[in-house]
């Protein structure tokens, strides 16, 4: 049996229902609607309130459009069609902040204002912007670009724009044929369609509501246009946790996972990817993304380490803490039926595997263990206490690539002796041996000729 086979316990399913209707009912909203995904696939959903269905009915998803747009611009990237790096001016000419790069305008440290100028681009007809001289204004920069992190709906305005002209298509089209129909999200939508929630704004001091306007939101729409369903995702959440070959593969979601821009001052732990918010939550790494437009909120989390994943979506303008719900979510189920482990096998064949490198190296007095994974690529770890440990990936030249921890990206090479035995192995100038200090080994520095010794 795997994890993905294991039903959640009706407990669990309780306290999930409990949570968010004690959202709906705290939030003030008409309806709320919870989902968790579990290996891959949606394994509970429900819902609070006056709502149709809890894992189809649509509902306004803001900000969390901005992850989808990223992995536009990623695949982008995945055909060498641009560089990370790359100015905008290099893709897209003629906006005049034309030095600000791709990399920078996905995690929000292009330095540019957080919103177009003119009446709220949220509530207003995309037709009163035409063009992204109307979207950027006279005073597109709010910071130097690179310095600080400055969250910009205006950046994936130009996100959206630069995938239409590398692509030759509308940002809607390329959406549509290059993530949702892969994807299997086909309830996600530039517009909504039946069944979908009204959006309503909720009087502060009384029990009324006030219908919100649903607008087109024109060039915007790269920065929150989408409707979706919990279903959806669902689906999505176990894309940015696996990545799929058909969109982007799983390098390329990790590289999206990954921080690229500091955490604002006095939110030590949040922190921005690549189309993806960062923060630590419950003891957990929590990947994701919020959003909210009149009317509606929205809110994505997924663990990664804990294989879990939830999403919760209200119709109301303000009210429901959708991004602590669907926090919470998550932590339910991580907490009352943790991630089983894979099921231990042998491999059928170790031929590939640089067996004789396994077991203890010291660097210093330092004890490591160096274990062979089943990729062909190794792992080196302290043997006790902490210390700096990473996972490394096999290069065609016989060397290895750091792939996580201090070592992230430095290159693991093994030096041998002229006749061919193993002297040491060298990672990034430092030097790991056999024994510690062992007379004659490559240890930098020397080793005293004395070798080891009492205090007398």
């Amino acid at each position: 049996m795997t994890s993905s086979s294991v039903p959640l316990l009706p407990a669990t399913e309780r306290s999930l229902l409990h949570r968010i209707a004690v959202g709906q009912a705290e939030g003030r909203t008409p309806s709320l609607v919870g989902a968790v995904a579990r290996s891959g696939r949606m394994v509970w959903s429900g819902a609070w309130g006056d709502v149709a269905s809890a894992a189809d009915t649509q509902y306004r998803i803001g900000s969390i459009t901005k992850t989808f747009t990223a992995v536009l611009v990623m695949r982008l990237r995945e055909e060498g069609l641009l560089g990370l790096d790359d100015p905008l001016e290099k893709h897209l000419p003629g906006t005049d902040v034309g030095d600000v790069t791709v990399a920078q305008l996905l995690s929000h440290t292009a330095g540019l204002a957080a919103e177009s100028p003119g009446p709220w681009w949220e509530r207003t007809p995309g037709e009163s912007r035409p063009g992204l001289a109307d979207v950027l204004g006279e005073r597109p920069l709010a910071h130097p670009p690179g310095r600080v992190h400055h969250y910009s709906n205006t950046g994936y305005t130009l996100l959206g724009s630069l995938v239409s002209a590398v692509r030759g298509i509308p940002w809607e089209e390329a959406l549509r044929t290059e993530v949702l129909e892969p994807l299997g999200m086909n309830r996600t939508t530039t517009r909504p369609v039946a069944p979908y929630a009204e959006g309503w704004a909720v009087h502060p001091w009384a029990d009324v509501l006030l219908p919100e306007p649903v607008e087109d939101l024109g060039l915007m729409a790269p920065a929150g246009q989408l409707w979706s369903t919990a279903a959806d995702l669902c689906r999505f959440a176990a894309f940015l946790a696996e990545g799929d070959d058909r969109v982007l593969p799983t390098e390329s979601v990790r590289d999206m996972r990954t921080p690229a821009a500091p955490p604002v001052a006095g939110d030590w732990d949040g922190g921005y990817g690549l189309g993806v918010q960062l923060t630590r939550r419950d003891g957990r790494t929590l990947v994701g993304h919020s959003g909210s437009l009149p009317g509606f909120v929205a809110g994505l989390w997924l663990s990664v380490d804990d294989d879990v994943a939830a999403v919760v979506l209200a119709n109301a303008t303000s009210g429901p803490q959708t991004g602590v719900l669907a926090a919470d979510l998550v932590r339910i189920v991580a907490e009352a039926e943790p991630r089983l482990p894979e099921p231990w096998r042998p491999l059928s064949k170790a031929d590939a595997l640089p067996l004789s490198l396994t077991g203890p190296w010291y660097w210093g007095t330092y004890a490591y263990g160096l274990k062979a994974l089943a990729d062909g690529g190794v792992e080196l770890q302290p043997l006790r206490g902490g210390g700096r440990g990473s996972r490394f990936r096999p290069l065609p030249d016989g060397t290895w690539l750091g792939l996580d921890g201090y070592y992230d990206g430095e290159v693991l090479r093994v030096v041998r002796r002229r006749n061919g035995s193993v002297s040491h192995l060298d990672l990034g100038s430092f030097v790991f041996t056999r024994e510690p200090y062992e007379p004659g080994d490559a240890v930098p520095g020397g080793v005293d000729e004395g070798g080891w010794r009492g205090t007398r």
